[in-house]
């Protein structure tokens, strides 16, 4: 039976970059959960009968909702939905199964990279009918639901055992319950050359691929070990935990340090490989070297069409404003555009959806290509390992290579985590403040030729997107890039992007510390960082 549950709104379910993320305790009070799904279903566009996709990433949380969302689709017309055997689901594998089955769109149950546990956080995205992140017209719709809303619909009926595969049904609606990596793996064979990897590890190279206890474990298990012919014990961390075994799912040089440690060790294998909690992220690490994620774009970009599914080369690049411009020199060399979008991978649906690019990436670790419409962890690994497979040389020969061709982008990110959200808001307000006033401006040798607050136009429904982070540029191409970030749940974030090119191959080796030194001690001048925040240091370098 279908129950209609009187509710009274939050005034806090504001979707962020990637949907709405809160500490559990929060999302735990009555209704929170309920209320955000009903705005979704409220105002999103589905037909009648229509297939809606649900999964996450494992974390503490995720089963309750999961159930409560299959209720409550029953409740609200869905004719079938889709959902991950024991409720799990990457990112990239739920926007592959929206597109395959047509869906109308798929509930993520997902904080990321965030820390998962009882005191961890937990997040809600909807992706629509492209497979991509909702855009900002039905986030902002569903905020403004979420606003008004008074009742919920539920079936009170229970929701399905969610670790046996097969189909039951809850009122009219089919809950098809399906293995969370067939399908994924399957696409993945369509884009790679699996045979040449698999050669390539016969013949002795090694690597290590950390899950981070988070839910790449199984699908890193079935394609590196399984179909590519890893050695097993390649996957650590390879078991999905509800809190990540404790870890902090964020695959960089601080939570990734123990992968880090043994790829710089004197036993060291060939390649290593992280992803994050939900599997949309990736770092890309070498024997004694770690390609930073806006050089592993460009690389990438560069030699994708060494993969079966890419060999016609690529279309256009996208990026976001804050990754750096290696990928804009890729672009210019290969004739095709380059598009800069505001942080968040929903901006490039459209122009994924127009075939105006064919591979998109963002410093945070995220890179994706046409395949889906999410950024892709386990892809981004598949590519590297085809790309070295193809050419036959290590990762250090295959970074060196192209910096010698492209040149070298030196580039930081300093994160400054859980500040003080008026003393974050106060700097980003100072600094646009003087916006207008910096140009013409010296700091020790740098002089600024440009500064403004980065807006957006989307070339192909229009839309427009204000406040997306203040840019300052310098003579000679440096840059700092100041945002807050919308992935936090506690305090403010506050990312600081430090860029600098360096054209001359004989000052590729100096340690990206010291060629940015000037530009980090002049981010602080300028933003007025230790002075506003109290902090001498950031909390994460990446």
């Amino acid at each position: 039976m279908i129950e209609t549950v009187a509710t009274k709104p939050f005034d806090d379910q504001k979707p962020g970059t990637s949907g709405l993320r809160k500490k559990v305790a929060h999302f735990s009070q009555p209704h929170y959960a309920e209320n955000f799904l009903q705005s979704i279903f409220d105002v999103a566009e589905r037909g009648p009968g229509a297939t809606l996709v649900i999964g996450g990433d494992g974390r503490y949380f995720n089963r309750p909702v999961i159930e409560k969302a299959i209720r409550m689709a029953a409740a609200n017309g869905f004719g079938r939905v889709v959902v991950g055997q024991n409720g799990l689901l990457s990112t990239p594998a739920a926007s592959h199964l929206i597109r395959q089955r047509k869906a109308a769109g798929g509930i993520v149950l997902s904080a990321s990279h965030n820390p998962g546990g009882p005191d961890g956080d937990f997040g809600i995205k909807y992706n629509i009918g492209n497979g991509g992140p909702a855009p900002e017209a039905i986030t902002e719709a569903t905020f403004k639901r979420s606003r008004t809303l008074q009742e919920y619909k539920i079936s009170d009926a229970p929701a399905p055992d969610l670790s046996v595969v097969g189909e039951t049904t809850i009122e009219a609606m089919v809950v098809e319950v399906v293995d969370p990596v067939a399908d994924y793996a399957e696409l993945m064979q369509t884009l790679f050359d699996f045979g040449k990897i698999r050669a390539l590890i016969a013949g002795g190279f090694t690597l290590s691929f950390d899950a981070m206890h988070a839910v790449t474990g199984p699908y890193a298990k079935t394609i590196l070990e399984g179909l590519l012919g890893a050695p097993e014990g390649t996957v650590v961390n390879g078991v999905p935990l509800e809190d990540f075994g404790g870890g902090h799912p964020d695959p960089n040089a601080v939570h990734a340090a123990e992968l880090i440690a043994r790829m710089m060790g004197p036993d060291a294998p060939d390649f290593g490989a992280a992803s994050d909690g939900d599997g949309d992220r990736n770092l890309i690490v070498g024997r004694g070297i770690v390609v930073s994620p806006s050089d592993s774009l460009a690389m990438l970009a560069a030699d994708i069409q060494r993969a079966p599914g890419y060999t016609q080369g690529i279309t256009g690049i996208a990026r976001s404003m804050p990754t750096s411009q290696a990928a804009d020199r890729v672009a210019a060399k290969r004739g095709v555009k380059l598009y800069e979008t505001p942080t968040g991978w929903k901006f490039f649906g459209n122009l994924l959806d127009a075939g105006m690019v064919t591979i998109c990436g963002e410093e945070s670790a995220g890179t994706g290509s046409d395949h889906v419409r999410e950024k892709d962890g386990l892809w981004a690994v598949l590519l590297w390992l085809n790309i070295l497979a193809d050419r036959k040389e290590s990762v250090k020969a295959v970074v060196e290579g192209h910096w010698q061709e492209f040149g070298r982008t030196y580039y930081q990110r300093h994160d400054y985590e859980e500040i003080d959200s008026k003393a974050a808001e106060g700097l980003m307000g100072s600094l646009r403040d003087r916006l207008a006033s910096m140009s013409g401006q010296r700091f020790g040798t740098l002089v600024v030729s440009e500064a403004d607050d980065f807006s957006y136009k989307d070339p192909i429904d229009g839309s427009i997107s204000t406040g997306q982070g203040v840019r300052i540029l310098f003579s000679g191409g440096a840059r700092i890039v100041f945002r807050l970030s919308g992935t936090g749940t506690k305090g403010a974030t506050l990312r600081v992007y430090i860029e600098r090119f360096e054209p001359d191959a004989a000052k590729h080796d100096i340690a990206p510390q010291e060629a940015l030194s000037e530009l980090i001690d002049t981010a602080d001048v300028i933003g007025e960082i230790t002075k506003r925040t109290g902090r001498s240091a950031p909390d994460v370098i990446t």
